[in-house]
């Protein structure tokens, strides 16, 4: 492949009814990174039904150009027809690399379109780098079983594609009024073409354990014993007012539910402050809370792997300490109502 064709790191905004999801604004705010050390264009790519104005925010969060299809196939996300889109601008414009968000949108669209470019994928990145000279993507992510970081070049082929999980980069500070070249796109794709029919849209009545939004994560591990001394983690998280989380060796044990899990088969979070209680520290869990505002550990053992990763380490019995945590909470946020109702 003659690689002096390929220009500019792509990412692909994914939206749903009108909102740009997070993972895309963090993804702008990686590629600006890459595409600065490389000297060329951050562009978005934004495909649906009514989104040409979402190129706005996508310029203020560093965008130099948007590529747009805005037509009524693109309504409803479907690998077929978003497929087609992406690649008929990929094939026109031939970038270097494209970013995708680890999401069940953007790891479906990415491995589709990577079976009719000539190139790979890197699923689950965490890192990203690029070399300044050759432009080689640098895509990491943890390997066997998460006992190593393993950096994934591909370095035959173009573009370079990645998806990359939430929550792992920080999107910039929007930039307000910043704007940079729309390119609007079409494709002659019509209805009958499209073998996947959208029939109706049936949104889930069920509550989600939504960890990754909360400020205060309260994760426990197998450290903890069984499921009654878990019960520990979802006491200090109620005195906390925060959410559970937990260790992957505890959702395979059976004592909390996946949604619970953080780490790289679960969750990646960023709370303000994430207790880790019972936790070794292996790399696969590291990976889905090393970027939390406040990381406190509380274990038994004082060369826990865990403790290089915290601000704060407790050695310690977690049976012992947990419940004076508990204590000292609840008595705090009580005198704290009292005077709020006192000032009332």
């Amino acid at each position: 492949m003659n690689f002096e064709e390929y220009s500019g790191v792509w990412v692909f905004i994914e939206e749903n009814e009108g909102n740009i999801a997070q993972v895309s604004l963090e993804l702008l705010g990686a590629g600006r990174r890459l595409a600065d050390k490389r000297g060329v264009d951050l562009c978005g790519v934004i495909i649906g039904n009514g989104v040409t104005l979402l190129s706005e925010t996508v310029f203020e969060y560093g965008a130099d150009v948007v590529y747009v299809y805005d037509q009524e196939i693109f309504t409803h996300y479907r690998t077929e027809s978003f497929m087609k889109a992406l690649l008929h601008c990929s094939e026109k414009y031939k970038p270097e690399i494209i970013l995708y968000g680890a999401t069940s949108t953007g790891k479906d669209l990415a491995s589709a379109v990577a079976t009719d470019l000539p190139t790979g994928l890197t699923a689950d990145t965490t890192e990203l780098d690029v070399e300044e000279d050759t432009g080689l993507l640098l895509a990491s992510r943890p390997a066997f079983g998460g006992n190593i970081m393993a950096t994934i070049l591909c370095k035959k082929y173009r573009p370079q594609m990645a998806t990359v999980r939430p929550k792992v980069m920080k999107a910039l500070s929007p930039e307000p009024g910043r704007t940079g070249k729309l390119v609007e796109e079409t494709i002659d794709v019509k209805e009958e073409d499209i073998r996947t029919k959208v029939l109706e849209i049936v949104k889930s009545t069920t509550k989600k354990v939504r960890i990754d939004e909360a400020d205060i994560v309260v994760a426990g591990g197998k450290g903890l014993g069984n499921a009654d001394g878990f019960q520990l983690i979802h006491q200090l998280a109620q005195a906390l007012g925060g959410a559970v989380g937990a260790s992957r060796d505890v959702v395979e044990a059976g004592w909390v539910e996946h949604p619970h899990q953080v780490g790289q088969t679960g969750v990646t979070v960023t709370p303000k402050i994430y207790f880790a209680i019972g936790i070794s520290g292996a790399i696969q869990h590291l990976v889905g809370m090393k970027n939390s505002g406040l990381i406190i550990a509380i274990n038994k053992d004082p060369d826990a792997a865990i403790f290089e990763a915290s601000h704060y380490g407790i050695v310690g019995d977690a049976f012992e300490i947990v419940p004076l945590l508990i204590q000292e909470f609840s008595k705090a946020f009580a005198e704290e109502e009292v005077d709020h109702v006192r000032e009332v």
